[in-house]
């Protein structure tokens, strides 16, 4: 996979929460599940334009008459995030079973938080130790110099004549 793909499914990953509390707000002020990724689509056009795409093309195919379910199961497949793919099984599974589709996103939206939370917390903790050797390479060095260089002048002019014997 390129970088364009890996690009574009990071954008992905990072706009489903956002998108998700858009729904849940859409779903239960009354909306259906059509009709709330219908306005995700329209309202995240200019923030996440790639996540407003795929809900755009999806609804696209909905309104050319295919079904829910092989939709929203395509949405996750074609994206390639795991997390989507995990939300269409979600809603399809709501949809089957007649449960609430607001809680079922509501529980989704909150579990991707969390995994960006851990995911940027990883990230900070490898920071660290990448740190490492730039610090010993190139900052120690000149630390040293400035600190220790002073006396090892004195210690030089002081203290060689000295030992040299006079």
């Amino acid at each position: 996979m390129g970088l364009i793909g890996k690009s574009r499914k990071q954008a992905i990953f990072l706009a489903l929460p956002d998108a998700l509390d858009l729904m849940v707000v859409c779903v239960e002020a009354g909306l259906g599940l059509d009709q709330a990724m219908r306005k995700v689509a329209e309202e995240m056009k200019k923030t996440y334009r790639v996540l407003a795409e795929e809900f755009a093309m999806s609804n696209f195919q909905l309104q050319m008459g295919r079904p829910r379910t092989e939709v929203l199961h395509e949405l996750g497949v074609r994206t390639g995030v795991s997390d989507l793919r995990a939300l269409a099984g979600v809603l399809i599974q709501a949809d089957k079973f007649g449960s609430s589709v607001a809680q079922a996103l509501r529980v989704q939206s909150d579990s991707m938080r969390t995994r960006r939370r851990q995911l940027a917390e990883e990230k900070a903790a490898k920071t660290a130790v990448k740190l490492i050797f730039p610090l010993v390479l190139f900052i120690f060095p000149g630390i040293f110099v400035v600190l220790v260089g002073p006396a090892a002048i004195t210690m030089i002019r002081d203290m060689f004549p000295k030992m040299g014997g006079s």
